[in-house]
């Protein structure tokens, strides 16, 4: 079963009509939109042409063999895929594909040869720009995209069929002016769509020093034919996500009807080809409105309509596409959308932080009694942001209280890792890691439109009620930034967070025949993804089995997905051979294979949240872990935020691995590496952290309880040199061991 077939398939048979009946009765045949159609075949004709020119220029150069495609995707050529189901590979397939094209753009002018003639551009258009990207060519630079690669499919596209990002916007032209344009922009960022920009509204959004690019969901592409971009964007999502199959082609136009749900905004005057190109969309369902004030007979209702007035545009386009947006009133002085996810913040940009090794901070969510909550009651405890010096930092503890009558209590854990979502959302603020170990940061930018720590709290409940209606009914928040009061309730907190752990300790990876996956750092990582099982949570140490099947129960669309255990490759290694295929998918096809059990051999991939890290220690034959509270060096020669610019990101490093903190306690610990016994090194205040259930675990494995004793760490020393003598001393089982590399 694809991703999306169970609500597609209820939409499906709700869908009476076939695909070409949507366009019967639009256009009036008294009085034919004509000069409308004329523009549309003199386009396609000017775009097929231009296509044959330079496809034989460059057959001339090169030769029919000569290889043809673009980058970073395994989808071909995506329009010529999607809709003809050719997988083409050389230079030589391309001229047949275009002339036949070329023989679908008749003179005769209605709406049905308009539609064909836009078909045939986008084919032209397409082939057009893969030529730019012979021989490895890179014909783009910041901050114009080009094509857009399948990680970027893969981090977007299922968020824009199941409507989490509610359309795709694409803006072509020259607006009225710089400020009108950010107004579109804002407008629709604000409200969550993919936007494609093309022709001189970059330099417009540019001028207004909007934010663009990947991590903001809005992309350049650039002028001319580089529309098509969006286009095969949204056909790959269709492939990708619907499982709509090559060559398809009225499926395909349906499944883009029913489910990408975009629309064209045409601003400025527009030529033969740009006729020609709105017609392209048209033909896949995509309607288009345009500002220049055009007569009745150069319009067609619901699909070629005239509408100047800017301010309420964007609003007739969803109306006109059908896009009805659930309004959620967030009382914030910032723009909350999906679009702001995978922002950064850096260090100049940054008015005030919190976490991150450099205060306490700790997020906490518990369910409690209808008495026990006031719904919607905010306070912050202890400073506020104006309290703070520019650049400075505060303790922070975040503490949702939760009413629901269908609330479970193994929900608490999820809705606490949402908050990493939630948050994110503002435009200028950033957060990072989940339970104890959380890193956040206000920009100058947020600060100074107003956001204040409060709004944290808004932010939270309009959206945990918005995003979880059906087990979320009230919504408490407390902010805490008092020291005093942030160490207390951080003590509370650990209470909670192991009381869940402790939940899971009567469970086995052998005892369940699902793991499930959690993505949900995909917006900073696109080629990660974590393989939860019951002996291993994830990388955050945050979301345990209990936890990613409490998720998938909530929300069978989000982060977490059941992956059954078939096809056992390698038992002691744990390798799988439906986790592999669910693996492989999930990273961008980065990935082929991960064992769950070895670090050194095919180890599972690191995203940026981890709490700790493992690097191997080949002098003394084990490994070392550091964390992300110790800043100070470690054996291996790197802190912990050198080495998580090395591992994180979605990368297979073999001998070097992210982990939660409870994963050593683990039975399975890199047990197809030597297990426990290959602990040589670290931090102590992580010692201390994991106390006598490390001896115990120690004893299990039949180590003595005086193992941990002989685990170094800094009071030992931060080097080889200093770390291996005491080894020696201590007798320490790594040294004797079979070799690791």
């Amino acid at each position: 079963m694809t991703e999306s077939s169970t609500f597609d398939g209820v939409l499906a048979r709700e869908w009476k009509e076939s695909f070409e009946e949507i366009f019967e009765g639009a256009v009036d045949e008294s009085k034919p939109p004509l000069k409308l159609f004329q523009k549309a075949y003199d386009g396609a004709v000017i775009a097929t042409s231009y296509a044959e020119i330079l496809l034989n220029q460059a057959l001339r150069r090169y030769g029919p063999d000569h290889p043809v495609a673009y980058p970073d995707t395994g989808y071909y050529l995506p329009v010529i895929r999607a809709l003809s189901g050719e997988a083409v590979t050389k230079l030589g397939e391309l001229p047949p594909i275009l002339n036949r094209m070329r023989n679908q753009v008749r003179e005769e002018l209605t709406f049905y040869n308009a539609r064909l003639c836009g078909e045939a551009t986008a084919y032209a258009a397409e082939i057009i720009e893969v030529l730019r990207y012979l021989n490895g060519a890179q014909p783009h630079v910041e901050p114009w995209t080009g094509f857009l690669g399948d990680p970027v499919v893969r981090r977007y596209g299922i968020l824009l069929v199941d409507w989490t990002i509610p359309g795709q916007a694409v803006i072509v032209g020259k607006a009225k002016s710089t400020e009108a344009l950010a107004g579109l922009v804002t407008d629709l960022q604000s409200k969550g769509f993919m936007i494609f920009l093309t022709y001189e509204v970059v330099e417009q959004a540019i001028e207004a020093g909007l934010k663009l690019g990947i991590d903001f969901i809005a992309f350049p592409t650039g002028n001319f034919t580089q529309v098509i971009h969006a286009v095969n964007y949204a056909l790959r999502a269709g492939m990708a996500f619907g499982g709509i199959p090559p060559g398809e082609r009225q499926e395909t136009r349906d499944y883009q009807r029913r489910r990408v749900r975009a629309f064209v905004l045409q601003l400025g005057p527009s030529d033969e080809v740009q006729v020609a190109a709105h017609f392209a969309a048209i033909f896949l369902g995509f309607p288009v409105l345009v500002d220049q004030e055009l007569p009745e007979d150069e319009q067609i209702p619901n699909w070629y309509i005239s509408h100047p007035n800017y301010d309420d545009m964007i609003q007739v386009a969803m109306e006109v596409r059908g896009i009805k947006l659930k309004i959620v009133d967030i009382p914030v002085p910032i723009t909350v959308g999906p679009a702001f996810e995978g922002e950064v913040i850096r260090k100049g940009d940054m008015r005030i932080e919190f976490g991150g090794g450099r205060t306490p901070a700790f997020e906490l969510v518990e369910m409690v009694g209808e008495d026990e909550i006031e719904d919607g009651k905010i306070e912050v405890v202890g400073p506020e942001i104006d309290d703070c010096e520019e650049g400075g930092s505060l303790p922070l503890g975040i503490v949702v209280k939760i009413f629901g009558r269908k609330m479970q209590k193994d929900f608490e854990g999820v809705l606490e890792r949402r908050i990493h979502y939630l948050v994110n959302y503002g435009e200028g603020i950033w957060h990072m890691a989940q339970r104890d170990t959380i890193w956040m940061r206000i920009s100058k930018d947020a600060a100074a439109k107003g956001f204040k720590i409060r709004h944290f709290g808004d932010l939270l409940v309009a959206k945990l009620k918005d995003e979880f209606p059906s087990i979320v009914d009230r919504v408490q928040v407390t902010l805490y930034t008092d020291k005093a009061q942030v160490e207390e309730q951080l003590a509370r907190a650990r209470e909670f967070y192991a009381a869940r752990d402790e939940r899971l300790k009567g469970l086995t990876d052998e005892a369940v025949d699902v793991f499930y996956s959690c993505i949900l750092c995909q917006s900073f990582a696109p080629n990660h993804c974590c393989v939860v099982t019951p002996e291993r949570l994830g990388l955050c140490g945050a979301v345990s089995w209990l936890d990613s099947k409490a998720t998938y129960e909530i929300d069978p669309t989000g982060p977490c997905r059941p992956i059954a255990k078939e096809g056992l490759i390698d038992e002691e290694k744990g390798i799988w051979q439906s986790v592999n295929e669910y693996v492989y998918l999930n990273t961008n096809r980065s990935v082929e294979e991960c064992s769950m059990y070895s670090f050194m051999d095919r180890p599972m991939t690191s995203c940026g949240c981890f709490e700790c890290i493992m690097a191997i220690m080949p002098e003394a034959n084990g490994v070392m872990i550091t964390t992300r509270e110790y800043p100070g060096d470690t054996p291996c020669g790197m802190t912990f935020s050198t080495l998580a610019g090395t591992v994180g990101g979605g990368i297979q490093t073999p001998g070097f691995m992210g982990h939660g903190r409870a994963y050593v306690l683990s039975r399975k610990f890199i047990r197809a590496d030597g297990g426990l016994a290959r602990l040589v090194w670290m931090p102590k205040e992580l010692k201390d952290f994991l106390g006598d259930d490390l001896r115990k675990r120690a004893e299990e494995e039949g180590l003595g309880a005086d193992f941990v004793d002989k685990i170094a760490d800094e009071t030992v020393g931060t080097t080889a040199e200093e770390v291996l003598p005491f080894l020696e001393e201590k007798g320490h089982p790594a040294l004797t061991m079979d070799p690791l590399m």
